[in-house]
């Protein structure tokens, strides 16, 4: 399933269908899906060895993304949200109680990020979705920086997108929203 060159139409039908992607992020290559395949999902923890109980980040260009998993956010909090991600802050946000298990775990909360990363912002404006977000490697193993590293790790499981991972040397920090605790530097 590698191709060079694609439409948004082709990612977004990709995703809708359950397939699996490795695209490049802030500081190294994530892997994802569509959140609302719980297949999918299953199949990406799966594939990573990563437990359910310890739930997943979700990126997004755009607070409306995220909405249906969150409690609902006044404005100026959406602001916040926003400019926070463009500095690579992910947030332990408060979930509505429809919120799947499959990505929150065990937890009342769900890691989310609006992203600023030029090609993982777009890779959501052409999904018109939010996507799960882990770092590209098995649960434990350092995280995969290349295009040629994710195919050597996930072969034709996953369609790698070749792009450029961010200047960031860190993965994103992590934040719980309610008091701005940091969970994850």
């Amino acid at each position: 399933m590698q191709r060079e060159t694609y439409s948004s139409r082709q990612l977004a039908a990709y995703l809708k269908r359950g397939g699996l992607i490795a695209y490049p992020t802030e500081s190294c290559y994530g892997l994802g899906c569509d959140p609302a395949n719980r297949a999918a999902v299953l199949r990406l923890l799966k594939l990573k060895r990563r437990p359910q109980r310890k739930g997943l980040i979700l990126i997004a260009s755009h607070y409306r993304q995220v909405a249906r998993y969150l409690q609902p956010l006044a404005p100026a909090d959406q602001a916040r949200l926003q400019h926070e991600g463009a500095q690579a802050v992910t947030y332990l946000m408060p979930v509505r109680s429809s919120a799947p298990r499959w990505l929150r775990g065990t937890h009342d909360t769900l890691a989310v990020r609006l992203t600023a990363h030029p090609f993982a912002r777009q890779l959501c404006r052409s999904a018109d979705s939010a996507l799960v977000s882990t770092s590209a490697n098995r649960s434990g193993q350092r995280p995969a920086k290349t295009y040629a590293d994710c195919r050597r790790l996930f072969g034709n499981k996953v369609w790698v997108l070749r792009g450029r991972v961010g200047k960031r040397k860190q993965p994103s920090t992590i934040r719980a929203w309610s008091d701005g605790k940091i969970i994850r530097k």
